[in-house]
């Protein structure tokens, strides 16, 4: 069962929120809104109690640069768009 600092605080600020839907449905009773916010409530306790239960993955930075493509911000050789369609303005005229 992982046990981490990032959990606890979800689980305080879940407590809030909780506590911020009732003063809600006390307000403006149940109305489909106030219901709404209150199942996606429901929905982070169940959520949040299915993460506990796992361990946090292990990120592994050089798999996430190999993967990089950078794209460069120098403007592209104009004849790479020669004979192009402008999208949503239909194709051009065949002469």
């Amino acid at each position: 069962m992982a046990s981490t600092t990032e959990l606890a605080e979800f689980r305080r600020v879940l407590a809030q929120l909780r506590s911020s839907v009732s003063a809600l449905r006390a307000r403006y009773g149940d109305t489909p809104a106030v219901l709404r916010i209150h199942n996606d409530v429901q929905r982070l306790d169940i959520d949040i109690a299915e993460l506990s239960d796992v361990l946090p993955a292990q990120r592994r930075s050089a798999e996430f640069t190999e993967n990089v493509v950078i794209v460069p911000d120098t403007p592209y050789d104009p004849s790479l768009w020669r004979d192009a369609d402008d999208e949503g303005l239909g194709g051009q005229a065949k002469q």
